[in-house]
């Protein structure tokens, strides 16, 4: 490869941008993606997802474009789009399909089409090369090749960046599966593994997050069961974390467009080739029934009366401003459904996604708020962190419930008249 290879990314979310920014350190890449609002905002140096920061826009010779004419002449196509579930839990493979579809409208003889996108073994060679085929009336594995490399962003994580992980590549070919480890190995320093096949990286992708989603299942599993004990489950974990092979998880809401999905398109490979995935499901019940849990418990110690309750935290995890797929919204309709007045601040949410979203009007502040029946930490945000007692104090009437869901404040002292509870 040379730095005159052309590559286009396909897709500029939190995957996508963060790859084309690096990508472009070495080669000619084009970022093209079908929001023009996104694009107009990256022209700004501004980045929603906040994975890439303003002096890395501006700095960047990335060409970013919404003008599909723009990916006409390109030697490498990568695809970085989301792959959401549907409503009953089956993988939407819209996002994955419409991207080939723009790909083969500009696919020339040669090319090669590389996927990132999370995806249950064999949609790269059944769905994807097929679609690319038909709209370039190219022959797949003659005119132009596939290859896979799952993403592995993890969402507001300065450490795990795309340059610092070992990417797994896998081509159609040996030689394409080389061009490609010679692309990304550009980008971390050659720290690539080489999968036998396509199908093999597609199966390390899904099942590096289920297995993720079934060790946090396991410890939630074990909150239930020493919450009704009277027993603090991060005392337990902490005392069990000094064996040397105990895995250090922790309970909490899975959310999120990674832990909180990938398992089903394990389980949806699992069912097509007749096994019932009786772990994978379980994990991912248990999971999704953390919200309502946690509700029942702050309820229940409410006195059975409608409450004023403050959630703090609305964003599938710490300090990103990701909303999609958040469970902190069944803990807020968990507790309305109960007849408690809920409201919710985030600092990091956008309050318009948040109302398009949920429905939920973000407070824009907290201060002049006060005496609520409980304040819930469901989020762990920096800008909570730094609460001591009295703060929350404020925030609380007297003998106001602290339900604290990730143990922000294990360690802070709150006044008398406070009561707390924690996961």
């Amino acid at each position: 490869m040379s730095s005159s290879t052309r590559i286009s990314v396909v897709g500029l979310g939190y995957v996508g941008l963060p790859l084309a920014i690096h990508l472009a350190r070495h080669f000619d890449v084009t970022g093209y993606d079908i929001d023009s609002g996104r694009i107009a905002e990256l022209r700004e140096h501004r980045d929603r997802t906040d994975e890439v920061a303003s002096d890395d826009l501006r700095d960047t010779s990335l060409n970013l474009t919404d003008l599909e004419e723009s990916l006409a002449g390109t030697d490498i196509f990568i695809v970085t789009v989301p792959t959401p579930v549907s409503e009953d839990k089956k993988p939407d493979l819209g996002a994955v399909r419409g991207a080939s579809e723009i790909v083969a409208r500009n696919l020339s003889e040669g090319n090669i089409v590389v996927y990132e996108s999370t995806v249950y073994p064999g949609v790269t060679e059944d769905v994807c090369g097929p679609i690319l085929a038909a709209g370039s009336g190219l022959v797949c594995g003659e005119g132009f090749f596939l290859g896979y490399s799952p993403e592995r962003i993890n969402p507001g994580d300065r450490e795990h960046t795309v340059d610092r992980i070992t990417k797994v590549v896998a081509g159609q070919t040996p030689d394409v599966t080389s061009r490609l480890a010679e692309i990304y190995g550009a980008v971390n320093n050659g720290d690539v593994f080489q999968a036998r096949d396509i199908r093999t990286a597609e199966a390390a992708k899904v099942i590096e997050n289920a297995q993720r989603d079934i060790n946090i299942a396991f410890v939630n599993e074990v909150a239930v069961i020493l919450n009704g004990m009277g027993l603090d489950v991060l005392d337990v974990l902490e005392a069990a974390n000094t064996k040397w092979n105990f895995l250090p998880f922790q309970p909490g809401l899975v959310g999120g467009h990674c832990i909180g999905v990938d398992p089903f398109y394990l389980a949806h490979a699992a069912q097509a080739v007749g096994h019932n995935p009786e772990v994978v499901l379980a994990g991912r019940r248990i999971n999704d029934d953390m919200g309502p849990f946690i509700a029942g418990e702050i309820a229940s110690r409410l006195n059975g009366t409608p409450a004023r309750i403050l959630i703090l935290g609305l964003t599938f995890k710490e300090n990103v401003p990701d909303l999609r797929n958040s469970r902190v919204v069944d803990i807020v309709e968990a507790l309305r459904t109960m007849g408690h007045q809920v409201d919710v601040h985030d600092p990091h949410a956008d309050a318009d996604e948040a109302r398009a979203l949920f429905e939920i009007d973000l407070l824009p502040t907290l201060q002049d708020v006060a005496s609520y029946d409980s304040v819930v930490g469901a989020v762990r945000h920096r800008e909570y962190e730094t609460l001591q007692g009295v703060d929350l104090a404020r925030l609380l009437a007297s003998d106001g419930l602290l339900a604290d869901v990730k143990g922000t404040w294990r360690q802070v002292d709150l006044p008398a008249g406070v009561r707390r509870w924690q996961l």
